[in-house]
């Protein structure tokens, strides 16, 4: 072979991905090394597939899985399907934003409803009275008939 080759750790490291990365992209069909020494096991990567890694990795830091990967990587320079993949993913990303900013939303009226409520009530603080109070507005029972019948079970 005229051509240079680079083994696993040289261009796992200049990339800085692991080795078990790049086995794990060789499992997957991703990324297959051009020769492997059959007496060392040694994997050995062409020019190529250092480009081919080169747009993994930028892939993936865009969100996409190996699968998607691959399955772009295979149709070779198809800018269309290049285009429908972004907007895709665009698309996603723009779900999870809108996801997000409604979580936010709900831990900001969360909050509000917390602060402006009141200071929450330490029952063994309390009297029986005060306990038959707040137990007859929780259960919505009417205010005087309520204490009564709240002061007279606490008696029993």
């Amino acid at each position: 072979m005229d051509d240079v080759l680079f083994r696993i750790g040289e261009i796992a490291a200049f990339y800085n991905v692991s080795v078990k990365a790049m086995r794990i992209y060789e499992k997957a069909g991703v990324l297959t090394p051009v020769k492997i020494d059959e007496a060392t096991g040694y994997r050995y990567y062409s020019a190529d597939q250092v480009k081919r890694l080169d747009a993994l990795i930028e892939l993936r830091a865009l969100g996409f899985t190996l699968a998607e990967i691959k399955g772009l990587l295979e149709r070779g320079p198809d800018r269309d399907a290049y285009m429908e993949a972004m907007a895709h993913k665009k698309a996603m990303w723009q779900d999870r934003i809108s996801v997000a900013r409604d979580r936010i939303e709900n831990i900001d009226g969360i909050i509000k409803r917390m602060s402006a409520s009141d200071p929450p009530v330490k029952l063994h603080a309390l009297t029986d009275d005060e306990r038959a109070h707040l137990l007859s507005r929780l259960v919505n029972l009417d205010y005087i008939h309520g204490t009564n019948v709240l002061s007279e079970a606490l008696w029993l």
